[in-house]
């Protein structure tokens, strides 16, 4: 057997580095070096991809630990890396470009968009892949000029201008590449001189080989995902967190869990921690499973303002997942998902360990990357790996 050429690349701001283990698991990438700013995240990446699968090499001009982009563009050594990485994978964080936000064309992250362009303009890489959510290709309206903007063709042009002419976008939804949640995101593929277009192409005609080698189902429902991680009537003190519950698996019952937990042999699941409800909101839960309540009935019968709270139907797919987990109710028990539970529904393998917080609270919202937000706002590892194979057709 022919051993195949790896290709290199940059990842940047990715959270807790879902593409990076699809990439991985593709075996036809390796990683040169990841940005991101948080601790937290940084954590979880330089545990499972660093220190236990030595994914990345890092240079030895770049500290192996969390960076700020802004500060990074400045480094001389990084003008070095020009036409040398085949590719810059990038995602500013995406919370003020979704349409469910409040979308503000003055707030100041919107300017990262910028810094990744400056990136891409020093590193010169052969391909471009950006992933964001769908509304990035939703207008901004200037409510000081009635001007719209929107950021989608901003990133287009620049790129145009740095000679990467060759760009192709569509919106996706990865329910339709074997990832448990109907998740439609926003992607943008650009080169020099390959037909970028091609990738769209490749991924979609390679998803049913891919399924099959795999060996999980054309269609993933929440039961397929996590059924084996029900928490039912028993419980154990949780190994990670005092005070809390936990409990051990249940037997495999689809294909889904099969390849979920092919490479982990433990008996008790990590982060899957049991959440510690009040009695009256898990009376609430109980009334929003058993009636069957829409968001809307959920704000009329408990007269509250979240509009997001529902519950999940065990036959579907997830709704998309969002940063705030009390937002989804578990389909037949009274509580909200466990970290595990969010993993899995983003096709996180049971063996990818998540590293600082759970979850945090009040002003530290704005600093600290806990485990639920770093999964959230993840690509997931099972598209990743579709799209790292087809990648690497574009360009081999």
């Amino acid at each position: 057997m022919i051993k195949k050429k790896k290709f290199t690349y940059i990842d940047i701001f990715s959270w807790c580095w879902g593409l990076s283990l699809g990439l991985h698991n593709s075996w036809l990438w390796e990683g040169f070096f990841a940005v991101e700013k948080s601790k937290d995240a940084f954590e979880t990446l330089k545990y499972n991809l660093i220190s236990k699968r030595g994914h990345f090499t890092f240079p030895s001009w770049l500290e192996e630990k969390h960076h700020d982009i802004n500060e990074l563009i400045n480094n001389k050594e990084l003008k070095e890396l020009e036409w040398k990485v085949d590719m810059v994978a990038w995602w500013p964080p995406c919370q003020w470009f979704s349409l469910a936000w409040r979308r503000n064309i003055h707030d100041i992250r919107n300017s990262l968009v910028y810094s990744y362009i400056e990136f891409i303009k020093v590193v010169q890489p052969k391909v471009i892949f950006f992933e964001n959510v769908k509304g990035f290709c939703a207008p901004f309206k200037n409510k000081d000029t009635g001007e719209c903007i929107t950021f989608s063709n901003i990133v287009i042009d620049e790129l145009k201008k740095i000679w990467y002419l060759d760009a192709s976008f569509e919106v996706l939804d990865f329910s339709e590449f074997w990832v448990p949640q109907s998740r439609k995101r926003f992607i943008i593929v650009a080169t020099k001189k390959w037909n970028a277009s091609d990738f769209f192409k490749i991924i979609k005609e390679n998803s049913k080989n891919f399924l099959e080698k795999k060996g999980i189902s054309i269609k993933n429902t929440l039961e397929d995902a996590i059924s084996d991680l029900n928490k039912k009537n028993w419980t154990i003190n949780s190994l990670d967190t005092k005070w809390f519950k936990a409990w051990v698996y249940w037997k495999i019952n689809s294909g889904y869990q099969k390849y979920m937990r092919s490479w982990y042999n433990e008996v008790y699941p990590d982060s899957h921690r049991f959440p510690k409800h009040k009695l009256e909101t898990e009376k609430k839960f109980k009334i929003i499973l058993n009636e069957k309540l829409s968001s809307s009935q959920v704000q009329e019968r408990f007269n509250t303002k979240k509009s997001s709270t529902r519950f999940l139907i065990w036959s579907k797919p997830s709704p998309t997942l969002t940063t705030l987990p009390d937002d989804l109710v578990h389909y037949s028990e009274p509580r909200i998902l466990t970290v595990r539970e969010y993993a899995r529904i983003q096709s996180f393998t049971d063996d990818y360990i998540f590293k600082w917080k759970y979850t945090t609270w009040g002003s530290q919202r704005k600093v600290d990357v806990p485990r639920y937000t770093q999964i959230w706002n993840a690509i997931p590892p099972l598209f990743a790996e579709q799209a790292g194979d087809a990648l690497y057709k574009l360009l081999y």
